[in-house]
């Protein structure tokens, strides 16, 4: 089912998620793939989002020309990264806050656990796979600018 996505400031996302049972997993899934998909462009989104206070994102950049590698559709339930090497800055976005966008520093190569899945993700991909693990820490892409006055941007084109 597709579902209303928070805007910042709901409090909610500024909430550290607690980790999902199954039972969490499996009624979440559907519905944070389903409202993903109903955005064009959209690469990701986590539970928090959606009003689910539980360790759960899902992410696919498959489609998105930005992306040179790609796992495919990564459905991560209580995931964490086991490693994470490089650094870049490039711009990200967010439907929580969609008027904005920034240029965020991020690893360029990490490795995710969810479960028995161990995930690299290069570039595009471990960028969005971690603009989506900060979402279950309370974290968003604001919180990692460096400079408000000259890496935030207002939206100039919306893709919904």
């Amino acid at each position: 089912m597709v579902r209303e996505v928070l805007r910042y400031p709901h409090p909610l996302l500024k909430q550290v998620c607690s980790p999902a049972d199954r039972e969490e997993a499996a009624r979440v899934s559907q519905d944070l793939l389903d409202t993903m998909r109903s955005f064009p462009g959209c690469v990701g989104l986590a539970a928090p989002q959606i009003g689910e206070p539980v360790r759960i994102a899902v992410v696919d950049v498959s489609e998105h020309p930005r992306a040179e590698t790609s796992n495919g559709l990564l459905l991560l339930v209580n995931p964490r990264v086991e490693h994470s090497e490089g650094s870049a800055v490039a711009r990200e976005g967010c439907l929580s806050i969609p008027d904005l966008t920034a240029n965020v520093r991020r690893a360029t190569t990490i490795h995710v656990r969810a479960g028995d899945v161990l995930a690299e993700c290069h570039g595009f991909e471990a960028r969005c796979v971690l603009h989506e693990l900060d979402h279950l820490d309370g974290l968003l892409f604001l919180d990692r600018v460096q400079s408000i006055a000259s890496d935030v941007f207002l939206r100039k084109v919306y893709k919904q």
